[in-house]
């Protein structure tokens, strides 16, 4: 059977396509298909955490839809986070999907394929206590030399505009023991960057261990021979602790890359939200990587236009964006998104205003960003080479530790040698606002 795969939203659902991918190839005879065309049965696995990757899952699925009378399609298989939040809707108003699975379903998938294959309609969904161990068959699905590793699943924070709790469950940590085996057989494919990630990966460990255990992780982590670099997402800033902070910076391999959504930085917005207690205890968290970490990249994220944010509010957020320079922003408009607290909060913002905010920042960060990254122009900076450029076929294309895959920029060279997975030096000649240029030196 010849199987497509769509994998949409963030690098956690990556894990969970891998996840089935490699479930599927252990159980049967599956063969996977870059061409969607050719195949029978297309797996595409949603996210439905905002209004607009709503709507993008639903395009994707009714495009793929359409295969099934235009080429090979048999049959078409909805996962992911859309599946669990609206199992009914998708069944019953798209007609041509076979199958509806929820998040914590997904160690069933080649039953389920069984079970459609045979002409049955399929609706596996509400088990929300699903935990990929390393036990659990994975094959990686884009780059060899770079791969994320889950090491929790679902939240406690019940932060008020935010559905993932709901769709994924309570917080369910990997016990250290178990992540590493899995660092050990990532690096034995040839993965040299580990990606460690969870909803709020700094909150690892609690369920378990009854502590905020992901220093201890990442000092086991570091032990695995072959992984060269190690990068954090999604780190809940009221739980870096200044034993983590230092782990950071005393360990060569790990990046000194900081991933803490803020959110806002107004006390009535954040109480409002359910996130930090105060503007201020966010600053001292990232005073206190500052000030350890003086040259530390610190991304972050930001909502503009939720429910009862004034326009003093949006101006001290903005203020504070100038005032910190954060290396990278995220800024996303509110969403207003049924069974969330926020949802009936007074006072909600007008779309028109959202859009004007969410552009103004994204602008005021441009600027940071550009007076930020010169400082790069003549340095020599390690740079993972993750492959062919998509923007020249004679350029290779790469990323400091300070970029992550995907998100933050890349570096280009089309001077010197090197192959996906090296990790080489690079004198940076040339900026744009996020991207750099410049040759490989020939003594690495």
């Amino acid at each position: 059977m010849k199987l497509g795969l769509i994998s949409l939203g963030c690098s956690k659902n990556t894990v969970d396509s891998e996840n089935m991918l490699g479930i599927l190839i252990n159980e049967g005879k599956i063969q996977l298909v870059e061409n969607l065309k050719e195949a029978d049965v297309i797996i595409v696995n949603t996210c439905a955490f905002i209004n607009d990757a709503k709507m993008e899952s639903i395009e994707t699925i009714l495009e793929v839809g359409a295969y099934k009378e235009d080429y090979n399609l048999k049959k078409l298989i909805v996962t992911g986070c859309l599946s669990e939040r609206y199992k009914e809707e998708l069944m019953e108003e798209i007609p041509v999907i076979d199958a509806v699975v929820g998040t914590g379903n997904i160690d069933h998938i080649y039953e389920i394929i069984k079970s459609v294959m045979h002409g049955n309609k399929e609706t596996v969904v509400g088990k929300l206590d699903f935990l990929a161990t390393t036990d659990t068959k994975r094959v990686l699905i884009n780059n060899v030399h770079s791969a994320y590793i889950k090491i929790s699943e679902g939240c406690d924070k019940h932060c008020t505009y935010c559905i993932i709790p709901t769709l994924r469950g309570d917080l369910r940590s990997r016990y250290i023991e178990d992540v590493v085996e899995e660092a050990k057989a990532l690096a034995a494919q040839g993965v040299k960057e580990l990606n460690i990630l969870a909803q709020e990966t700094t909150e690892y460990g609690k369920d378990i261990y009854g502590e905020l255990a992901l220093a201890k992780l990442l000092k086991e982590v570091v032990k695995v021979e072959g992984i060269e670099w190690i990068r954090l997402y999604y780190m809940y800033p009221n739980s870096i602790t200044d034993e983590l902070i230092q782990v950071i910076k005393e360990e060569p391999k790990i990046c000194k890359y900081f991933d803490v959504p803020i959110q806002h930085i107004s006390d009535n917005m954040l109480q409002s939200m359910a996130r930090a207690k105060s503007g201020k205890q966010v600053r001292d968290i990232l005073g206190r990587i500052r000030s350890a970490i003086p040259d530390a990249t610190i991304r972050t994220t930001v909502i503009v236009g939720f429910p009862g944010e004034t326009e003093e509010n949006y101006e001290e957020l903005k203020e504070f964006v100038k005032e910190f320079r954060f290396d990278y922003v995220g800024v996303f408009k509110y969403s207003r998104e049924e069974d969330t607290i926020a949802y009936s909060l007074p006072n909600q913002v007008d779309e028109k205003i959202k859009d004007a905010r969410w552009a103004d920042l994204l602008n005021v960060q441009g600027e940071i960003a550009e007076s930020i990254n010169e400082k790069y122009i003549g340095k020599e900076v390690e740079v993972i080479i993750d492959g062919v450029s998509s923007e020249s076929e004679y350029m290779l294309e790469g990323r400091m530790r300070s970029q992550a895959l995907d998100i933050d920029g890349k570096v280009l060279t089309s001077d010197g040698t090197g192959k996906q997975g090296d990790i080489v030096k690079v004198k940076i000649e040339q900026r744009f606002q996020y991207d750099f240029i410049g040759p490989i030196l020939e003594d690495n």
